[in-house]
């Protein structure tokens, strides 16, 4: 990569797809068959974002049954995965997005806590592997599965000027992993978290849809330069 090359590292969950529903349904079958049922009427957006380790030790622990969240990951991967590429579908205008950003000459990556693999997938299923140079993930649903690790591993990896790249996700995790990186981040308000996550978290923009992106990143980029 050339010194002078701006990079885009996008989310997954949240900023590409609208994959809530088939996580959080996921999620609340793996607690059932462990005989820990759910709260039908508790708010699980929460559960999109964070590694999936960090997720069932959350649901798991304060019921003392930390020795249940592999099982629960195991669980989780037998009824998500097979599923994930059709409880996937794109937000409006993210083609549209990813066009824009490529035409204004920036390298574009895919930083996500889910697994490599099934981001691949969900990305070659909507034709959209092939407008990343790289999409990187979990490898084994621990390591990668943060976003500090993951973007550090990017960075070292392609050879990236931080000072030139971005971060674009909608959960403040996406947004720490980037500041702890040297990065600039945009936060996805149609995503999961909201503005009051996203704020709070220090995002140096915000987008209100895929559209604002662009415009963001090119503004973070110039005061950058």
């Amino acid at each position: 990569m050339t010194e002078a090359a701006r990079a885009a590292l996008f989310d997954l969950d949240g900023t590409l797809v609208r994959s809530g529903p088939g996580i959080t349904a996921a999620v609340r079958r793996a607690m059932a068959a462990l005989g820990q049922e759910l709260d039908p009427d508790a708010d699980l957006d929460w559960v999109v974002g964070p590694p999936l380790a960090d997720v069932f030790a959350r649901l798991l622990v304060p019921r003392g049954h930390a020795a249940q969240v592999d099982a629960a990951m195991a669980l989780y991967r037998g009824e998500y995965h097979r599923a994930a590429v059709h409880e996937s579908p794109l937000y409006p205008d993210v083609p549209a997005m990813l066009t824009g950003f490529a035409a204004a000459g920036w390298v574009l990556f895919v930083a996500t806590s889910k697994p490599q693999a099934v981001a691949q997938r969900i990305l070659a299923h909507h034709d959209l592997a092939g407008r990343f140079r790289h999409i990187y993930g979990a490898i084994d649903d621990v390591t990668l599965a943060h976003k500090p690790e993951l973007i550090a591993h990017i960075v070292t990896r392609e050879s990236l000027d931080a000072r030139r790249a971005v971060m674009i996700g909608d959960r403040s995790f996406d947004i720490a992993g980037a500041h702890a990186n040297g990065l600039r981040a945009i936060g996805a308000l149609w995503g999961y978290g909201g503005a009051a996550e996203l704020e709070q978290a220090g995002a140096d923009a915000i987008a209100g849809n895929p559209g604002e992106v662009l415009a963001r990143a090119e503004e973070l980029a110039g005061d950058a330069a």
